[in-house]
């Protein structure tokens, strides 16, 4: 395909990862100063860039906007490997999962930044709970009222691509039969959750005033959705995913979404749109994927039944093959096939756990194993 045939398009990435200690697979929660910028040198704007997070433990980058789905693999691929080169630099590991499997969150502190500050003051202990870390993609989508168009629509797609990426399994040392915790913690703040509904543009910008002139927020960005249009950039932010441990994980679900926008915008031009479905309804599909992931299926609405997850993989693949094509992403999302056959994260993760257990390690020990498992594979494919 030429680069001609996705004219137009365009994607981001921004990953959050924890910093640890190797020896000890404990966080660490006073990192020096020098990391941040270590983590940064060699990365130019042209591949995006490296910022604090909430968590002094947490490191965030973000691509530069990416014409491909294969640039943006690229870039985030060196953002990696710049964070872990830096990490280790420092006596330290990066680990990519929404959760650290045994920290307390009552031990750490927030970074000193104004915006993290005011989220600290203002939420309490929801805030300080926020121990968790996501994977944000944004696509372009230059027209207003197209984004809310989509907003109404994608919603349904978002259990199918929260189900792709766990690796929340654990929270403070206890497996929680859950393979996405993150959105449990994450859920506690406000506006948070599947998006209302809006009929125009102008709508939304209405409501979002609402809330600046009552004083409840300063603008948009504090509106956690887990899609929203973005405050600042004209693109459509997928928030929703766990990140993913494996780099090319993330890639597969990035291109998915990207493949669902682009589809959305395909059947709009021959005056054609997904049906929408009440929050009521979606919720229970968000909250099977959260439980379960892919294991137990998802509700497909029309047939009013649960369907195993890799026939409706297939059948997404069907409506998505077109648009898989027009952005040269086909292998990228027939890896979800390889994730169903593996597990994802979540499920490594209970593995190790489980089997160290089974070995004879005490609950410490397996713990540790898991976070040994989650920094080995974080950097895995990263040069290739």
């Amino acid at each position: 395909m030429s680069r001609a045939d996705a004219a137009g398009f365009t994607i981001g990435i921004e990953e959050e990862y924890l910093l640890v200690d190797p020896q000890t697979g404990v966080l660490a929660d006073e990192p020096t100063e020098e990391i941040l910028s270590d983590c940064a040198a060699g990365v130019d704007e042209d591949i995006g860039l490296v910022v604090p997070e909430f968590l002094r433990a947490q490191v965030e980058v973000g691509t530069a906007v990416c014409g491909s789905i294969k640039e943006v693999r690229s870039k985030l691929a060196l953002l990696r490997r710049s964070v872990a080169d830096a990490a280790r630099k420092h006596g330290l590991a990066t680990i990519a999962a929404s959760t650290h499997p045994f920290a307390e969150w009552s031990d750490l502190h927030h970074t000193d930044k104004e915006r993290y500050n005011v989220l600290a003051e203002d939420m309490q202990a929801v805030a300080r709970r926020l121990l968790i870390c996501g994977m944000h993609v944004h696509v372009g989508v230059d027209d207003d009222d197209l984004r809310i168009d989509l907003l109404n629509q994608v919603s349904y797609f978002l259990p199918h691509l929260l189900a792709l990426g766990t690796s929340s399994p654990f929270w403070r040392g206890e497996k929680t039969g859950l393979m996405c915790y993150r959105l449990s913690v994450f859920d506690e703040l406000p506006r948070t959750g599947l998006p209302s509904r809006f009929e125009s543009y102008g709508e939304y910008l209405r409501h979002v005033q609402v809330l600046v002139d009552a004083g409840v927020i300063g603008d948009a960005s504090k509106i956690w959705w887990d899609i929203r249009p973005h405050t600042r950039f004209p693109t459509m932010e997928m928030r929703i995913a766990d990140i993913c441990t494996r780099l090319d994980d993330g890639i597969t679900i990035a291109a998915l979404y990207a493949c669902v926008i682009s589809m959305l915008i395909r059947l709009r031009r021959s005056n054609q749109r997904w049906r929408n479905y009440a929050n009521m309804l979606l919720d229970e599909n968000r909250w099977r994927a959260q439980r379960y992931g892919f294991d137990e299926g998802l509700i497909d609405f029309g047939r009013g039944k649960i369907v195993p997850y890799p026939e409706l993989l297939e059948e997404l693949f069907d409506l998505l093959r077109p648009d898989a094509e027009r952005l040269d992403c086909v292998a990228e999302i027939e890896n979800a096939r390889d994730i169903i056959e593996r597990g994802t994260s979540a499920h490594r993760q209970i593995a190790v756990y489980d089997e160290a257990m089974e070995g004879g390690a005490g609950k410490q020990e397996a713990l540790k194993a898991v976070v040994d498992w989650l920094v080995e594979e974080t950097v895995r494919g990263l040069d290739g």
